[in-house]
């Protein structure tokens, strides 16, 4: 489909939207209505295991882990941009894009690996709620029917801004590490010095860094941020503000990657120790020896469930925008549940119910996790050369990348792929 010869004047706009003229009014204080699908997204890549991944980076690599952290910042921030170029210009979702430019086929394709990953990061979220409740002697059969109910309840609300809301408080709970990492006092000439050096002849180190860049982009980011623009309704004029929200989500979850990281380099990370950090429990049992039982609890307890809460929320919503835009159904949140909407909100709340059953049910949650980790690998290369393939061809050319920017992001984008693709191996090997 060639978008040049259709003219671009029928952006879709959400029935909830304040709109004239088609336009979304951008008056003082506009900028609150247009930030949050970044901070959202940003928020939830920062989630349960992305954290435990920062921690396992610290303890075993110290200091020297934070340089990774400040380069993917600005990948990060490229390719999430591309999303919102996409979906405030053309209107449609990624899922919608895919299928009507490179057919029904390739689109169910993305679909599919979607909604496998989304059940698989969904595990990952419900772990860590019932971790966390377990650091408190709350069983995992409370706290996760709870958080089902929760997450289901609120995008049945019948308002995307509502979600977004509520999204952006829970995961602003993130930022408790922060208290963490102040309370262990890392040396600040021992953090200069990490930054310098660079242990790249080390396996483990480069199996770590590997890991993080794979989590920095998730596929389920791609399709959960461009869906967000189009069923907030945002108008082209919008487009530099919500550049701004992208970016300042970016600083925020980096940022919380750098404070994780800092808190083991300048804990166990300095003693040399190598403990198990697999779980919630594990990273609060190890360190409870430097800031207190009660704090280590409370602190990590609150970033865990708060980064695993906003991320369910947000890969529920990405696997049922991909799935349904596929599928042609109407697929907004600013409608509350009817006839024509129903397969939408039926998708939403079954991926929250499988995921919630298949961690209640213990159903093999280690070999799960594998795949899981190895399926984001192969998708990820996927899901970001159709972001590459639809931003060279959906848009019309005032809005593409040129010059030097576009191949510095095309080539960013190809190592992230690589990282991603590297990861299959050692993963694959765990089983």
């Amino acid at each position: 489909m060639d978008l040049k010869s259709k003219p671009l004047t029928k952006t879709r706009i959400n029935p909830g939207a304040k709109t004239k003229g088609g336009k979304r009014e951008l008056k003082k204080g506009g900028f609150l209505k247009v930030w949050g699908p970044g901070l959202i997204v940003m928020l939830a890549d920062t989630d349960a295991g992305c954290l435990i991944t920062a921690a396992q980076s610290g303890a075993q690599w110290g200091y020297t882990m934070v340089l990774p952290q400040l380069l993917l910042i600005p990948i990060l921030y490229m390719a999430q941009e591309m999303t919102v170029r996409l979906g405030i210009v053309t209107g449609k979702g990624h899922g919608e894009l895919i299928r009507e430019n490179f057919g029904f086929g390739w689109a169910c394709l993305s679909a599919g690996t979607l909604a496998l990953s989304v059940v698989g990061a969904l595990l990952t979220e419900f772990v860590g709620v019932a971790g966390v409740g377990e650091l408190f002697g709350i069983s995992k059969w409370i706290t996760i029917p709870i958080a089902t109910i929760i997450l289901v309840g609120i995008a049945f609300s019948g308002s995307y801004r509502r979600v977004e809301k509520v999204g952006i408080i829970v995961g602003l709970a993130e930022l408790a590490f922060v208290v963490a990492m102040v309370m262990v006092h890392p040396q600040m000439n021992e953090l200069l010095s990490g930054l310098t050096s660079i242990p790249l002849g080390e396996p483990s180190y480069i199996y770590l860094v590997a890991a993080n860049v794979g989590a920095v982009i998730m596929p389920w980011m791609i399709f959960y941020q461009q869906g967000a623009v189009v069923d907030k309704g945002l108008s082209k004029k919008t487009i530099k503000k919500e550049r701004h929200d992208t970016a300042v989500g970016t600083l925020i979850t980096q940022g919380i990657m750098i404070v994780v990281v800092v808190t083991f380099a300048a804990t166990i990370g300095r003693l040399g120790k190598h403990p198990s950090l697999n779980t919630v429990g594990e990273i609060v049992h190890a360190l409870v020896p430097f800031i207190g039982s009660w704090q280590a609890k409370t602190l990590i307890g609150a970033s865990m469930l708060g980064g695993s809460l906003v991320a369910a929320l947000v890969v529920a919503l990405a696997g049922t925008w991909g799935i349904t835009e596929v599928l042609g159904w109407k697929h907004s949140l600013n409608e509350h549940l009817n006839k024509k909407n129903f397969g939408f909100y039926a998708i939403y709340a079954l991926a929250h119910i499988i995921g919630a059953v298949l961690v209640l049910a213990n159903v093999g949650l280690v070999s799960l996790a594998i795949t899981v980790e190895v399926m984001n690998a192969l998708l990820l290369p996927i899901v970001l050369g159709f972001l590459l393939a639809l931003e060279a061809k959906a848009l019309p050319d005032k809005y593409r990348m040129h010059g030097f920017y576009k191949w510095l992001v095309t080539i960013l984008c190809l190592l992230v792929m690589i990282f991603g693709l590297y990861m299959i191996g050692p993963a694959t090997n765990l089983w």
